[in-house]
């Protein structure tokens, strides 16, 4: 995948948590790396906003076109409404190559600013010198030197108060982006601790690849770094939880959540099983006038300033059904459907500042025998404070 054999191109995605999507957010800032016998460069940079829309939209497997519509293949922003990594890089890949008929994409990442800051803490602080970029921060608060400390503050809050324009806040992502991975090639700081980096952010889902060639992608496919929902790796995820945001805005900064699974005692070899999901909104109480527009939303689809709604996918092991859900102990909507053999239900919510909130997904005709896994959309909340240790029922 290095080139050994041809020069190889990859696009990356870096996710922006403050808006969630299946996977950790909007891929927003855009880059392509080249690869040739070991050696890395980047290459072009670009943007989703740049990228535009596509209509018709990118074809993409009709089963989770009816899960999460049609919107899959329309924007680059959306392409990982999905949770399955494979196929939000296979549509993103169309999209570039579509935009850019040149280019042939080899592969796919992801990444997102919490896996930045665990670069950051292996390379060390990254200093910004590019002019334009240093003329865009001049007169803000934004800071010219990038840390571990700060990093996803500055990219995923600070920088909507500094800078208005969103095409100004994506040059400054990939200028943070560029900066990191040229820190990260040129080999500064341990590569022990480097390593240890990917592989952290690896296994709590910040960093995935994918590849456009079968045998490496089978190989990969068994690995925590595929981001698949289906097959070897996911099915061993018996159950997952992912977040999407309904806001159409970056208020996911503010939003705090914890994942639990319940578990029944078996009745006819057969187990009842809640996910129990928790959430807050920690926005300030005067959210819809101090936060800028840009972070709130401004009411533009139809969610009122400083309130943060999100549609909460909870997926179930391939042997059960979607029940019921609640919020709060009350009848709650819940769509439900199928991924591949897996019961998929959906649950939206909405929270004003302050205001928390508990939804139960009860799952029946559960047959998973083997130790339970839970997996969630990763976000700014370290993972060891989303997934709450498993719950085991009291057998009579």
């Amino acid at each position: 995948m290095l080139g050994s054999s041809e020069p190889r191109s990859y696009l990356v995605l870096v996710q922006n948590s403050s808006e969630s999507r299946a996977t950790g957010g909007i891929p927003g800032a855009l880059a392509v790396l080249h690869t040739n016998d070991g050696h890395v460069t980047l290459g072009k940079q670009s943007s989703a906003v740049e990228l535009g829309s596509f209509y018709p939209s990118i074809e993409v497997d009709p089963e989770q076109s009816t899960l999460y519509s049609a919107r899959l293949g329309t924007q680059m922003q959306n392409v990982n409404l999905t949770p399955d990594f494979p196929t939000a890089a296979m549509t993103a890949k169309k999209m570039w190559e579509k935009r850019n008929p040149s280019d042939e994409i080899d592969g796919v990442f992801a990444l997102d600013p919490v896996m930045l800051s665990h670069l950051l803490g292996a390379t060390g602080a990254i200093d910004l010198a590019d002019p334009q970029i240093l003329d865009l921060i001049d007169g803000t608060d934004l800071p010219v030197s990038l840390t571990k400390a700060n990093v996803v503050t500055t990219l995923l809050s600070d920088v909507y108060r500094e800078i208005e324009e969103p095409a100004a806040q994506d040059a400054y992502f990939a200028a943070v982006a560029s900066k990191t991975f040229t820190a990260f090639t040129e080999g500064h700081g341990s590569s022990t601790e480097l390593m240890h980096a990917l592989a952290v952010g690896a296994e709590e889902g910040r960093l995935n690849l994918w590849s456009a060639r079968r045998e490496e992608q089978e190989t990969l496919a068994s690995t925590a770094i595929s981001g698949s929902i289906v097959g070897n790796r996911g099915g061993g995820a018996t159950f997952g939880v992912y977040f999407n945001d309904g806001t159409g805005a970056k208020m996911d900064f503010y939003a705090r959540r914890t994942v639990q699974l319940i578990q029944s005692c078996k009745s006819e070899g057969y187990r009842r099983d809640t996910v129990r999901i928790t959430a807050e909104n920690g926005a300030p109480a005067d959210a819809a006038t101090s936060l800028p527009a840009y972070v709130t939303g401004g009411g533009t689809y139809g969610v009122k300033p400083g309130r943060i709604r999100t549609n909460y996918v909870v997926y179930g092991p391939s042997q059960a059904f979607v029940e019921t859900a609640t919020i709060n102990g009350v009848a709650a909507p819940v769509s439900s459907g199928k991924h591949g053999q897996r019961p998929v239900g959906t649950v939206s919510l909405e929270l004003g500042p302050g205001e928390t909130a508990t939804i139960d997904v009860v799952f029946s005709k559960v047959v998973q025998d083997s130790e339970p896994q839970v997996r969630v959309t990763p976000t700014i909340q370290p993972l060891t404070e989303v997934i709450r240790p498993v719950e085991r029922g009291t057998c009579g």
